[in-house]
């Protein structure tokens, strides 16, 4: 299965010419990264990989993916407010992940305090496969929702026009004119705005909090951008410079190399590893601050795999929309199997199942970024030396999803150019804003569709696995 005929992949003669003006027409439009030899200069960079040509993705199942996005939105709102339910959900989880319960110790310092601000804004991705099951038919099961810094809806934002031009040279005039015009960024940035807005301080900047090596800022700038066009002034700070430079007033209002800042948006902090002793202490002033958090914490928390697996049981969606069975419908139909592997008899029975068939399924730590999730025989090397302990609470089990292979070419620098089968993720950008108890904005704001190489089990297009892509609706 592809969006372009064999005849087309098979063309040893126009691929090589159509990967030439691909690679191209990437440079032109924006589609740009640092190179990974110097991620912290724009001296020289090189294109994104992206696919040479768009992957086809069933209409229905596209639509059922964006239809659903505004109610992911409310349910993570919800989530955020339910400290019963957060405290329940991750209570096996906090005794023995040093991260999550780090951030969780925040959490309850914070809430411990008392709410300093009353202004919500959340961005973020619901990512789903599209399972391809043994009668044959096509359903969306998402594997994950990101409720922080959900990547690549600026960069994303100009590969439309990328696969519309390779196509158009390629004589595919009719697919050319399938490809969906996408602007994730600029609903982002629209959410910001209103969220700045709110905060009622003209002066007031936004902050991205970023990652010390920024391989990937172009996809950040298109957001900037966005926002400065709007008259709202972003400035860039790392952790280390928030913890060496950054106060709070009398009022809670945070401050920076003389800067009030209304917005934090966190593009770092989801991995252990973006935090020092000092990291943390910034991240606690932060979330104690006035300014709007981008995601706050226990919007954070809200995005755990474990809460994500709580969620899958019964009568906990209802919890969250009792009045909207027609939400809880939608939602759950999107779930793939998840599983408890917390002590006690329903853990016990996910070991055993897990053991006895593991290329059915894939075990899943409290980690975000890509290639962290274990697979196949590796299943069972985990879970043997921990089933006995409390350690294995530190995962949950999911259904592995099947979806069907697409034949595609995947171009990333210095990579030689071959055909190779295909397996796509899909993903929907999510924004929201509250205040008080009333939603201000609510949108799904575009979509995300990355492609890798099936011979990979894990892995996103910063961790270099996967490659951006577009859905070519059939």
């Amino acid at each position: 299965m592809a969006s372009v005929p064999e005849h087309v992949l098979m063309n040893e003669a126009l691929i090589e010419d159509l990967q030439k003006v691909a690679k191209d027409t990437a440079l032109l439009h924006g589609v740009l990264m640092r190179t990974k030899e110097t991620p912290n200069s724009s001296e020289v960079v090189s294109y994104a990989p992206f696919t040479l040509f768009p992957s086809p993705v069933p209409r229905s199942l596209f639509e059922q993916a964006r239809q659903v996005q505004t109610h992911f939105n409310l349910l993570v709102d919800r989530i955020s407010q339910d400290a019963e339910f957060l405290e329940q959900a991750l209570a096996s989880t906090i005794k023995v992940d040093d991260f999550t319960a780090r951030l969780f110790n925040i959490y309850r310092q914070v809430i411990q305090e008392g709410c300093s601000q009353p202004i919500v804004l959340g961005l973020n991705r619901s990512d789903y496969m599209l399972d391809l099951g043994k009668d044959g038919n096509t359903s969306l099961k998402q594997i994950e929702i990101n409720t922080i810094a959900a990547s690549f809806g600026g960069i994303t934002s100009r590969t439309p026009d990328v696969h519309r031009h390779i196509l158009k040279v390629a004589g595919r005039v009719e697919e050319q004119k399938k490809i969906l015009d996408n602007n994730p960024a600029a609903g982002f940035a629209e959410a910001i705005a209103k969220a700045w807005e709110l905060y009622s301080s003209e002066r007031a900047v936004v902050m991205f909090l970023v990652e010390d090596v920024q391989q990937n800022i172009y996809d950040h700038r298109f957001v900037e951008n966005e926002l400065w066009s709007r008259n709202i002034a972003v400035i860039r700070r790392r952790f280390d410079d928030v913890s060496k430079r950054a106060s709070l007033d009398q009022n809670k209002r945070l401050f920076i190399d003389g800067k009030e800042v209304a917005i934090v948006y966190f593009r770092n902090g989801y991995m252990p590893q973006n935090y020092t002793e000092q990291g943390w202490e910034a991240r606690l002033m932060m979330e104690r601050s006035r300014a709007v958090k981008c995601p706050d914490i226990s919007t954070h928390l809200a995005g755990t795999k474990k809460v994500q697996q709580e969620l899958s049981q019964p009568g906990v969606l209802e919890r969250f929309f009792p009045d909207d069975p027609k939400a809880v419908a939608q939602i759950r139909a999107t779930f793939a199997g998840l599983y408890s592997l917390d002590m006690g008899e329903e853990g016990d029975r996910t070991v055993a199942m897990a053991i006895a068939n593991p290329d059915h399924f894939v075990l899943k730590p409290q980690r975000e970024g890509g290639g962290n999730n274990i697979y196949g025989e590796d299943i069972c090397q985990v879970l043997d030396s921990v089933k006995e302990n409390l350690e294995r609470s530190a995962y949950i089990l999911m259904d592995k999803i099947r979806p069907q292979p697409v034949r595609n070419y995947l171009l990333r620098s210095g990579s030689p150019l071959k055909l190779s089968t295909c397996l796509s993720e899909l993903g929907m950008f999510g924004a929201y804003v509250r205040q008080g108890k009333g939603m201000v904005l609510n949108e799904c704001t575009g979509h995300l569709l990355r492609t890798k190489s099936a011979e990979h089990s894990d892995g996103g297009v910063a961790a270099g696995v996967a490659v951006l892509d577009n859905p070519l609706l059939i």
